[in-house]
């Protein structure tokens, strides 16, 4: 989830606000029905009630949505905006929504569940012929040159006199926001994506790049962006040089930093896929001399598969063989789901936690603090 203080930087991004105020503004007619998926601290929901809307749903499964019922409350619209605190995917409507407004992306547009998310509340929540905001994303990739970003990732590894080369080649294999100047572009940016969200069914993508080098340089990775279209012409984008916003811009590195010369050629293949409520993302890079394109003079093969760095213990356990015994935190879990009940209050849970298990609670407040986190995380509202 978001932080507190990523929502301020969303809602003091200037580009961003004013491209979704004029989109909803757009949509949002007096007696509309609008859906606020991901609705943080609500200030699109106060929005549609200002232009009007009769009903708006917010959802948000964070506990910043009680800063928008406090906002919606503090502005006089709190009998127009019903809150659902929750996944979109577990909400039915009363009624279907004739606009759905959102902006669940990260650095990218893929990222968590906010694809899926978009097309289920389409599928199920959205009226015909309703309004989608945004309505599709296009996205922008190009090799860059961009030492200090490199070093900044790379340069606490080869220090110390020691041989660290196992953390380089986590580092190496995760991607990161950055801030990309159009001096650092070593090719012309190539769009290898847009996703339509009127259209999409599947979270996953796959683009084949590929770019002749307009100068010579050192090639550090690729760098990543994207342009948004809200609704009609209305959108914003992010790409180098624009002034910074929220979102930056994605640089994948390469395994090594690699000299390239005017006219080399170098083919991508970019790739993520959705597992686990997360992406794992591919990166596949061949360099080709100009004067030799028969075979590439460097390749490499990267994933964020490689980039969390896990124990062979951790792995073991994650083998189809692997016959698990439970260690004492499942037991916790399994002794706290059986006081689960509807008729234990989480105090009473705690004591007798804290007795079940005496070694590893030294008073009732340690074994409180535990009954309350799974209670949050577990148990219906009642």
């Amino acid at each position: 989830m978001y932080s507190l203080h990523s929502y301020g930087q969303m809602v003091a991004d200037t580009p961003r606000m004013h491209a979704y105020t004029s989109a909803i503004r757009r949509a949002v007619k007096p007696g509309s029905v609008v859906l606020d998926l991901g609705c943080g601290p609500g200030v699109f929901a106060l929005l549609a009630c200002q232009l009007g809307a009769r009903r708006v749903y917010a959802v948000e499964p964070d506990n910043v949505i009680e800063l928008a019922r406090e906002a919606a409350r503090m502005n006089g619209f709190a009998d127009r905006i019903e809150f659902f605190q929750m996944m979109s995917t577990s909400v039915t409507l009363p009624e279907p929504a004739g606009v759905i407004v959102s902006d669940l992306r990260g650095v990218l547009p893929w990222y968590r569940d906010h694809i899926p998310s978009v097309i289920d509340a389409r599928t199920r929540l959205l009226a015909p012929n309703g309004t989608l905001i945004p309505r599709r994303d296009i996205l922008w990739a190009a090799i860059v040159e961009a030492p200090d970003r490199y070093r900044e990732l790379t340069g606490p590894w080869q220090a110390h006199g020691f041989d660290l080369s196992a953390a380089m080649r986590v580092v190496t294999n995760t991607w990161r926001k950055t801030r990309v100047e159009p001096h650092e572009l070593l090719v012309e940016p190539s769009c290898w994506a847009t996703l339509d969200y009127e259209e999409i069914e599947k979270p996953d993508v796959r683009a084949e790049l590929s770019w002749q080098c307009a100068r010579a340089g050192t090639a550090h990775g690729i760098a990543v962006w994207f342009d948004s279209v809200l609704i009609d012409e209305i959108g914003f984008w992010n790409a180098p040089g624009v002034p910074e916003s929220i979102y930056g811009q994605g640089l994948f590195p390469f395994s090594q930093p690699v000299a390239i010369s005017e006219g080399d050629r170098v083919n991508v293949t970019l790739s993520a896929a959705f597992v686990n409520n997360d992406y794992v993302w591919r990166w596949e890079t061949d360099f080709f001399d100009a004067r030799e394109l028969d075979a590439p003079k460097t390749s490499f093969k990267q994933s964020t598969f490689f980039g969390v760095p896990l124990s062979r213990s951790q792995l073991r356990k994650r083998t189809n063989t692997h016959a698990p015994v439970v260690n004492d935190d499942g037991s916790i879990l399994q002794f706290v789901f059986s006081q689960m009940d509807g008729n234990n209050s989480v105090e009473q849970i705690a004591m007798r936690l804290a007795q079940e298990f005496p070694l590893r609670f030294r008073n009732d407040n340690e074994a409180l603090d535990v009954v309350a986190d799974i209670s949050e995380r577990y148990s219906n509202s009642r």
